[in-house]
């Protein structure tokens, strides 16, 4: 099982849909009676399919008493349920199968695929359904996976900057920061019990709030009837977010900042703030791609002044799309003596975001091309366009991804301006700075310091 990277996370790109004219071609959607949305793509080139669940569950979902939880019903999918009373039944079944599985957790889905012969759709969907309408959750199952997940958290608890990730987003997340935190807290689930799990299940494991994507050498109309028959009598549920609503994301009051001290060669910076929510400011996160495309390209005034100047090792700009504030990202790398001019070097380029000559209209036609040109291949591998298309369902719609790539195409120089002014000039960041404790005192650099703009020869 899967969670979400540590490290600055990344949209997957839309742009592995194509226009919305082709897609029209391939994709077709039904939404059942009782609220699960069916999205199926045909591809005869090879004769395997992809059978994915897409729930709207994940780390959005956690107070802080969950924090860890949607993670840890993920694993307990792949065990007992009604009609395969043990584990190894489980996996016995899904060796007949022929099937591949696994299932990721992020901030805003949970999802569950299997990849198997064509031949075996529709032992693959009664497999699905098993697991996802009569869980069992048996206590020793659960005990023994709880051992496993608790080995991820230290695994990951182990890695660099993984405490100064956990501070970023808390920071970013005043109060709210279990709703970003897929990994979850340690001593959360080191107590987990079969009733929290029921209780996640009782309020987002519902058809409505569940999307089932088929893809592969299958027939749409085919499927559409085999959903009927295996999910059609799933009772709807209650609309999870109107029964609990995800309380808002508080905005920052100020600038906030970090240091983090680890043994590492380099000093490694992340500047953020609170970008948009796709369901409240669509198009800006449109302009929010289109924008960092075209400062992550090389040979940009971005990357000349940044990088080729010698000041910095690497830096990249990501707006990671979410309905509730996705992040906006500056991070990079670079060495201890040469921080304070690096930093003020980035300044100079932030203060430039609203220019409407900073990024120039061949810059930006440049980069919309490459991304028209990207997006002819993904459609091609049938497991990679499911679990896509089931990222997009879960945070925005699927009318949103299927209109991906013609808005990205209409992005113009104002919308970009539009989005830089409203997210991030003048706006309040957070920035964190991890590096060695030596190379901290040889500095000289305290918290202080990283809350106002740095200025060329100047120590704060």
């Amino acid at each position: 099982m899967a969670t979400a990277a540590l490290a600055v996370a990344a949209s997957p790109a839309p742009a592995h849909a194509q226009s919305r004219a082709e897609l029209d071609k391939v994709l077709r959607r039904k939404v059942l009676a009782n609220g699960m949305e069916v999205i199926v793509v045909e591809n005869h080139g090879v004769p395997i399919a992809t059978l994915e669940i897409n729930v709207r569950n994940g780390a959005f979902t956690q107070s802080p008493e969950y924090a860890g939880l949607a993670h840890m019903y993920e694993h307990m999918f792949f065990k007992a349920n009604k009609d395969l009373p043990t584990a190894d039944a489980f996996n016995d079944r899904a060796g007949e199968l022929g099937a591949v599985f696994n299932g990721t957790t992020q901030e805003e889905r949970v999802n569950y695929y299997l990849t198997l012969p064509a031949d075996s759709v529709a032992g693959g969907l009664s497999f699905l359904a098993s697991a996802l309408i009569n869980p069992s959750f048996r206590d020793d199952e659960l005990a023994r996976e709880k051992e496993v997940v608790l080995g991820e958290y230290d695994r990951n608890e182990a890695q660099p900057g993984f405490q100064w990730q956990q501070r970023a987003n808390e920071l970013l997340y005043p109060g709210q920061s279990s709703r970003k935190n897929t990994i979850g807290d340690r001593k959360v689930i080191a107590n987990v019990t079969p009733a929290q799990m029921r209780e996640i299940q009782r309020k987002y494991y519902v058809p409505n709030n569940c999307a089932l994507i088929v893809t592969g050498d299958v027939n749409p109309e085919a499927i559409f009837a085999l959903a009927e028959k295996v999910f059609g009598a799933w009772p709807r549920g209650e609309d999870p977010f109107k029964l609990d609503p995800i309380p808002p994301i508080p905005a920052l009051d100020g600038n906030k900042s970090s240091i983090s001290e680890e043994p590492i060669n380099a000093v490694a910076v992340l500047m953020q703030w609170q970008g948009p929510s796709v369901g409240k400011d669509p198009g800006a996160t449109f302009a929010a791609d289109v924008f960092s495309d075209v400062l992550n390209t090389p040979g940009s005034t971005f990357q000349k002044n940044l990088v080729d100047s010698g000041l910095w090792l690497a830096v990249g700009v990501n707006y990671y799309t979410l309905n509730q504030v996705g992040p906006i990202s500056v991070s990079g790398q670079t060495t201890p003596d040469k921080f304070r001019a690096a930093m003020a070097a980035l300044e100079r380029e932030l203060a430039r975001f609203n220019d409407p000559t900073y990024v120039s209209p061949r810059e930006l036609e440049a980069v919309k091309a490459q991304r028209t040109v990207s997006s002819a291949f993904g459609i091609e591998k049938a497991s990679e366009i499911a679990h896509t298309i089931g990222f997009w369902w879960s945070v925005a719609s699927l009318d949103y991804f299927m209109s991906y790539t013609d808005r990205m195409a209409q992005q113009r120089i104002t919308d970009l301006m539009r989005y830089t002014s409203t997210y991030i000039i003048g706006k309040p960041r957070v920035t964190n700075v991890l590096l060695s404790s030596d190379a901290r005192r040889a500095i000289g650099l305290t918290e202080k310091e990283l809350l106002t703009p740095f200025k060329a020869g100047v120590k704060q």
